[in-house]
C-alpha cells in the first residue's frame, strides 16, 4: 500500500492473533464471486434483515468537469429500471414496512433497505436491480436536477457545511477533498443523462461493490439470495447491452469526444504536511456567532495503523464532559459555546480537526486556550486513567453500536469498501487497546505540530449584536449526503 511521508514515522501496531479481543464481534461470513463481488454474511438473532451495498468510490473519482456527478446517480437509482417503473419500488418498500435510504461520500457510495426476514427474498433484487440497471432516463434526469440543484443551495446555506467547504479547500491543495461532494451548481447545471449513463456503466460494476447481508436468516440463505439477485440483474443488462449495441455505437463517437476525458481519476497521493501556519478569515453575514476550525493533515484509511493513537487523542480532547477541551474551555473558562474534535479518516489522507463556536470577542483567546492544549500534550504525556476511561469508552460504543443488523452491515460494508479488509471492523476496540501512552506521545508530536496547521475563521458581521444561546451544541461537521 502507498504510504505518506508523514506516516512513514509511525509505531506499527501488531496484535497478537490468539489473543481474544474483549467486545469483539464473531467473523461474519466472506465469499468473492467469479464476477468480483464480494458479499459478507451474518445471522443475527433479530427480526430483520438489512442489505447493504456499498460501492468503493464517491466523488473521488470525478475530474472537475463532473464533479456532483455521483451524488446525482445516487438520487437516479431511484428513477427506475426497465423492470421496475419509477415509484414502484418505494411503494412496495412502504407496503411491507421496510426501509430504504442511500448517501454518497468522497471515497463510497452505499444503498440499502432493512426488510422483514420474510420479505428479504422479494425486495432484495429490487435493490440489487436499482443499483446495475436504473434507467437514467433524460427525462427523470431534467426533472430530478432542481431537486440537486435545491440541495446545494441548503448545503450553502448552513454555518456548518460552510466551515466544512472551507476547511477542506484550506487542507487540500489537490487533492479531490477539497471540493464538496454535491459539486458546484455552475457544473451540476451543465452534467448530462448521457455522461450519468457513461459513469454508472463506469463504475458500478460489481468488481467495485461490495454486499453485505446482516439478519435473521441463515447465511447460506442471505448469500443465495444476493447471489442470485447479482446474477439475474447482470443477466439483464447484458442482454440490454446487446440490444442497444446499434444504438450505443452512434453515441459512442459523442461520448468519447466529451466525456472519456472526464473519466480521469484525480491523484490521491497523499499531500505533504502543513510546512506553516496558514490562516483563512470571512465574514459571514448570516453567523450570529463564530466558527473556529484549526487542523491538520494526518494519515488515512491507507495508513490505518498509524490513526488508533490519533482516535484517542479526540477522545481525550472532547469526548464527554470530563474530556480537556470540555471541562477546561466550555465547562470552566466559558470560552465556548461548542467545540469538538474529530480524526476524520478519508480513503487517502486524513484530518484531525477541532471545532468550536465561540463569541467574537473570544476568538483569539480561545485559540490560544487550544493550542495550549496541543501544546501539554506535546510537552506531558496523557494519564494512564485517561486511557483507561477512553479504552472502555471505544468497547462500549462499539459493542452499542453493534446491535442492529444496519449496524453491522454498515460497520462491515465500511470496512470492506474503504480498506478491503473487514478485520478492521472486527479489531477495532483491540487496536484502541493496545495503543500505550507512549503511542500517543509519538504521534502528536509526529502530527499534530504547533508551527504548522490549518485555520479557518468564520465570523459574522461584527455590526450584528450576538444574539446565539450559550447551550452546548455538538460541532461537528459532515462527510456525506444523502
Amino acid at each position: 500500500m502507498p504510504t505518506s511521508t508523514a506516516a512513514s514515522s509511525a509505531k506499527p501496531f501488531r496484535p497478537s492473533p490468539a489473543r481474544p479481543a474483549s467486545g469483539a464481534l464473531p467473523a461474519p461470513v466472506i465469499r468473492t464471486l467469479p464476477n468480483g463481488l464480494t458479499i459478507i454474511a451474518e445471522q443475527m438473532p433479530i427480526e430483520a434483515v438489512n442489505l447493504s451495498l456499498w460501492l468503493n468510490m464517491g466523488s473521488c473519482v470525478e475530474s472537475d468537469a463532473i464533479n456532483g456527478m455521483a451524488h446525482f446517480l445516487e438520487h437516479m437509482i431511484f428513477k427506475g429500471t426497465p423492470q421496475i417503473d419509477c415509484g414502484e419500488f418505494e411503494r412496495l418498500i412502504e407496503e411491507r414496512g421496510a426501509v430504504t435510504n442511500a448517501a454518497t461520500s468522497q471515497d463510497y457510495t452505499h444503498y440499502y433497505i432493512t426488510t422483514a426476514p420474510q420479505d428479504f427474498k422479494t425486495l432484495a433484487p429490487l435493490q440489487i436491480e436499482l443499483v446495475l440497471n436504473s434507467s437514467l432516463a433524460d427525462d427523470h434526469f431534467d426533472r430530478e436536477r432542481p431537486v440537486i440543484l435545491e440541495e446545494i443551495r441548503r448545503a450553502q446555506d448552513s454555518p456548518r457545511r460552510r466551515l466544512f467547504y472551507r476547511s477542506m479547500e484550506m487542507c487540500f491543495d489537490r487533492l479531490p477533498y477539497r471540493r464538496p461532494v454535491l459539486g458546484p451548481t455552475a457544473v451540476v447545471e451543465k452534467l448530462t443523462a448521457e455522461q450519468m449513463r457513461a459513469f454508472h456503466r463506469t463504475w458500478y460494476q460489481p468488481q467495485n461493490m461490495t454486499a453485505v447481508a446482516v439478519g435473521n436468516l441463515p447465511v447460506e440463505e442471505l448469500i443465495q439470495v444476493v447471489e442470485e439477485g447479482f446474477e439475474q440483474a447482470m443477466s439483464r443488462r447484458d442482454r440490454s447491452a446487446d440490444h442497444h449495441t446499434d444504438r450505443s455505437a452512434l453515441v459512442n463517437e459523442k461520448l468519447n469526444a466529451s466525456f472519456t476525458p472526464n473519466l480521469q481519476i484525480p491523484s490521491t497521493l497523499p499531500e505533504k504536511p502543513f510546512a506553516e501556519v496558514r490562516r483563512t478569515e470571512l465574514i459571514d453575514t448570516a453567523l450570529q456567532q463564530a466558527r473556529l476550525l484549526i487542523s491538520w493533515r494526518v494519515p488515512g484509511m491507507r495508513q490505518l495503523e498509524a490513526t488508533y493513537p490519533l482516535d484517542v487523542v479526540t477522545s481525550v480532547l472532547s469526548h464527554g464532559r470530563s474530556a480537556r477541551l470540555t471541562a477546561d474551555l466550555r465547562e470552566r473558562q466559558h470560552l465556548v459555546n461548542s467545540i469538538s474534535t474529530r480524526n476524520m479518516r478519508f480513503c487517502a489522507q486524513g484530518v484531525f480537526y477541532i471545532s468550536a463556536r465561540v463569541n467574537v470577542a473570544n476568538l483569539a483567546e480561545a485559540k490560544a486556550a487550544i493550542l495550549a492544549h496541543i501544546q501539554q500534550l506535546h510537552t506531558e504525556p496523557i494519564t494512564a486513567e485517561e486511557l483507561r476511561r477512553v479504552q472502555t469508552q471505544v468497547t462500549n460504543r462499539y459493542i452499542f453500536g453493534s446491535e442492529k443488523p444496519s449496524d453491522r452491515a454498515n460497520l462491515y460494508g465500511y470496512y470492506q469498501a474503504m480498506t478491503g479488509d473487514i478485520r478492521h471492523a472486527l479489531d477495532y476496540p483491540e487496536r484502541i487497546r493496545q495503543v500505550s501512552i507512549d503511542d500517543v506521545s509519538q504521534a502528536v508530536r509526529t502530527y499534530l505540530p504547533l508551527d504548522a496547521y490549518g485555520m479557518v475563521v468564520l465570523k459574522p458581521d461584527e455590526a450584528q449584536p450576538d444574539l446565539s444561546s450559550i447551550a452546548p451544541v455538538p460541532a461537528q461537521v459532515p462527510s456525506e449526503v444523502s
